[in-house]
């Protein structure tokens, strides 16, 4: 089971913008039965949402880190957590989503961020941390580099690998 979360959309029935909200649109469950089940809620999804921005990354980064920080609590390290964030975006909440970052980095979880489109992904780049640890803005270093930024449309027409 997958928790399954979208985020920069305004959701039915207000229409308020959401950055993060389950795709199952059931709050209390937004569990999704394996990797086919999360594209069901995604295609689900979709149509009912409308797309919208600023693009916001922190508040979906704390929410699976209170995941990752519940799974601490267990006797048994058997949980990690990936969240994966598909984007089209250039960000708009770079200093939360650092110390979002920063943060969740002592935690079971990793991230992969997936820039789609012609936006200027250098921020994401930035996050990525391979050039050195991520900062949060008041100068904390990341534990460790928990976050991967795939520029898709660099491997689009791949036909091989």
């Amino acid at each position: 089971m997958f928790p399954a979360f979208g985020f920069g959309a305004q959701i039915p029935p207000s229409w308020q913008v959401s950055h993060e909200f389950p795709l199952n649109f059931k709050p209390a469950n937004p569990f999704c039965a394996g990797v086919q089940g999360v594209v069901e809620a995604y295609r689900t999804c979709l149509p009912q949402v409308k797309l919208y921005g600023p693009t916001n990354f922190s508040p979906i980064i704390n929410h699976v880190a209170c995941f990752a920080q519940q799974a601490l609590q267990q006797t048994t390290a058997s949980q990690y957590f990936v969240l994966l964030i598909i984007t089209d975006g250039v960000i708009t909440d770079m200093d939360d989503t650092r110390s979002a970052i920063v943060n969740a980095s002592r935690l079971p979880m990793s991230i992969i961020i997936v820039g789609v489109g012609g936006a200027d992904f250098s921020a994401m780049q930035f996050l990525d941390g391979d050039d050195g640890h991520l900062r949060s803005q008041t100068g904390e270093a990341a534990v460790r580099d928990i976050v991967q930024f795939v520029p898709f449309r660099q491997f689009q027409n791949v036909s091989e690998w």
